[in-house]
């Protein structure tokens, strides 16, 4: 194909050349024609013939190579890098605006509240109301209906234009509420439909994109998948990806990958310089540990224990996810009762969690007025908060103030955060809306992590004696290690010590980091599934999961023995009749297509509806009036034939 194409090029270029030199005076022949003086010019000009049929090939090729996989992959890394810059700006302007608010009514604590309260309420309401009306498949993380599509099944309306609107701007105003959502598992839908569209786009240039759109889907899905976190954590997204697209990954879309997170990562940093909110180019939550001796190996036993709670703390979580949404669903009259008034439950869970946070009540116990990034940052601080328990001692600065309380010390304030924020988190993703758990659970495992440091630290004030030398324990070590561990017991992945590292630009904590996370994910493992794999249940999804750990004696069962044999089927040469009778004697939504009933070699599978609309179709009275009109013209052929026979005759 492509020596007939370069074939037909050259040809073109031959004739469009000849056809300018005659244009411009010259022979058949190629010899120019005489000329008289004045005609030196043109004929001068007439000599960069030869240059546009150049241009007309290059702009030729140019477009024939629009599809190809290097332009796709800069294009999807650049529309991701702007998508993700786009929201992150929009979100932190709503939580700017949360905290004007707030702070402008200093005077009035009602007001204070009333504004604390009401702002994310409105926001998440409009969020539930907006995705519902324009896509509800925009609601929830996204990722367990990626797993599934990437298994080969079709999700109808998962990969449009509309729910990708809805998605963005569902997830927009979800998270400038300052609820406890994440934005890293609806991204990855964000990336996956922006790479199918870009797919479909691009095949109107042909190349490789040229087949149809519905057969790309599912790499460019893939593609996605792996750019999907590229603007926070370029490497460790494409890791994360492969883990939770589970049993398969097509080697040959690592570069593709890497390519895409790599040129979007670049993108979003620059724009973060380029709008100030960076100085250059670094990690998101750069930490500065000591690096000539970050741990002991003394220490390794108190982050195996946080990698072992952190794996029984991440079933938990799943458990209590799945719980609480089945409580919702099996309770008939409430659930009757959120059907009818949809908007009604994400409203009352906002108004719960966001009382609960208000920083004069409840939430002076647990750093309420503080984001998750903001919390973030102050758990990583490698300063010791606390010296035998004695917050009084560490002078808080900035930030640093929102966990000191007056009349209890920072363990206090580190437990009450931890429990609250954990069922607050599980319950908080069960709202209709676009929300990932990822960030949530990563913010709690930090928690964790610091209180565990801060007892060390608390039991150990001048640190662990090594050789005559004293090295201080640094409680912000503590807190990447339970970060790390927790969000990878949820997921079930191990890619989530890559992900520390690259948020904190350090590595010194490799070994305690990739300890806690195996160790979590044995655990989790064991007891629960991830948390992509539970919600996969939930909605009964087509998707095959993998076995736990004791049930590998199920790998020897077959189809056979599981199969249903008593079914009924099309064949290809079925009458009316039959296909009438199939549909009355079952009422399968999906009927088996069969080349003949000797042979019962599978074709394919066809909807019961659609086979209703068929028929309907083919007996409507226009399809009768239709075949009336063509018996008749037949009728009056057959007429006219045999009155000429008989006229020869």
């Amino acid at each position: 194909m492509y020596g007939r194409y370069t074939q037909d090029l050259g040809t073109f270029a031959k004739d469009e050349a000849a056809r300018l030199r005659l244009q411009q005076g010259h022979g058949e022949g190629g010899t120019p024609r005489p000329r008289r003086p004045s005609e030196l010019l043109e004929y001068t000009q007439g000599r960069c013939a030869p240059c546009r049929v150049c241009a007309l090939q290059c702009q030729r090729f140019l477009i024939s190579k629009v599809g190809e996989d290097w332009v796709f992959l800069i294009l999807l890394g650049l529309v991701m890098a702007l998508v993700s810059w786009a929201m992150d700006f929009a979100i932190a302007t709503c939580l700017q605006a949360q905290k004007w608010m707030y702070g402008g009514l200093d005077t009035n604590m009602l007001l204070q509240y009333l504004a604390w309260v009401t702002y994310p309420t409105v926001l998440i309401t409009f969020s539930a109301g907006f995705t519902q009306i324009l896509a509800p498949q925009a609601v929830g993380s996204g990722i367990p209906e990626m797993k599934t599509i990437l298994r080969g099944v079709v999700l109808k309306e998962y990969l449009t234009l509309k729910t990708f609107v809805a998605k963005v701007i569902g997830l927009t105003c979800a998270l400038g509420s300052g609820m406890p959502l994440g934005k890293e598992g609806p991204f990855v839908h964000i990336a996956s439909m922006c790479a199918a569209l870009l797919s479909r786009f691009l095949s109107l240039f042909g190349g490789f994109y040229e087949v149809r759109w519905e057969a790309c889907r599912a790499p460019g899905a893939r593609l996605g998948f792996a750019a999907s976190l590229a603007p926070f954590f370029p490497v460790p997204g494409v890791l994360f990806s492969i883990e939770v697209t589970s049993t398969f990954f097509a080697v040959r879309n690592y570069w593709r990958g890497f390519f895409a997170a790599t040129f979007s990562a670049f993108i979003f940093r620059v724009l973060a310089v380029w709008n100030k909110d960076e100085e250059t180019i670094t990690a998101l939550f750069k930490t500065r540990f000591r690096l000539d001796f970050p741990f002991d190996l003394q220490e390794l036993p108190a982050f195996a224990v946080i990698g072992i709670a952190s794996g029984f703390g991440g079933a938990l979580f799943v458990y209590l996810n799945r719980k609480i949404v089945q409580f919702m669903r099996r309770q008939k009259t409430i659930n009757r009762f959120l059907m009818k008034k949809r908007l009604l439950f994400p409203a009352l869970v906002t108004l719960l969690i966001s009382t609960l946070t208000f920083p004069p009540g409840f939430g002076q116990f647990m750093a309420g007025q503080l984001t998750q990034k903001e919390t973030l940052v102050t758990l990583f601080d490698n300063q010791t908060w606390a010296k035998q328990g004695i917050s009084d001692e560490f002078e808080y600065l900035g930030i640093l103030e929102a966990w000191r309380h007056p009349r209890s010390n920072v363990f206090v304030t580190l437990v009450v955060f931890i429990l609250m924020k954990f069922w607050m988190s599980a319950l908080a993703t069960t709202i209709p809306v676009p929300c990932g758990a990822f960030m949530p659970v990563f913010v709690i495992g930090a928690a964790f992590g610091r209180l565990v440091g801060e007892s060390m630290a608390a039991w150990f004030p001048d640190g662990i004696h090594t050789d005559s030398n004293t090295y201080r324990i640094v409680p912000g070590g503590y807190a990447v290690v339970g970060a790390a561990a927790l969000s990878g017991a949820v997921t079930h992945t191990v890619s989530t010590a890559v992900i520390v590292f690259e948020l904190t630009g350090q590595i010194s904590h490799i070994l305690p980091v990739m300890i806690a996370v195996i160790l979590a994910n044995a655990v989790a493992q064991s007891l629960q599934p991830s948390l992509y794999d539970s919600i996969i249940r939930i909605k009964k999804l087509p998707y095959l999961p993998e076995l736990g750990w004791g049930h590998h004696e199920k790998y020897n069962v077959r189809v056979e023995d599981i199969m249903v044999r008593d079914i009924r089927y099309i064949t290809l040469n079925c009458k009316y009749r039959d296909l009438q009778q199939v549909l009355q004697s079952t009422k399968m939504k999906n009927l088996p297509l069969v080349e003949s009933a000797e042979s019962m070699i599978l074709l394919g599978s066809i909807e019961r509806a659609q086979v209703g609309a068929l028929l309907t179709h083919q007996l409507s009275p226009e399809r009768r009036l239709q075949a009336l009109r063509q018996k008749a013209l037949a009728l009056d052929r057959h007429r006219l034939s045999v009155a000429s026979i008989c006229f020869q005759v």
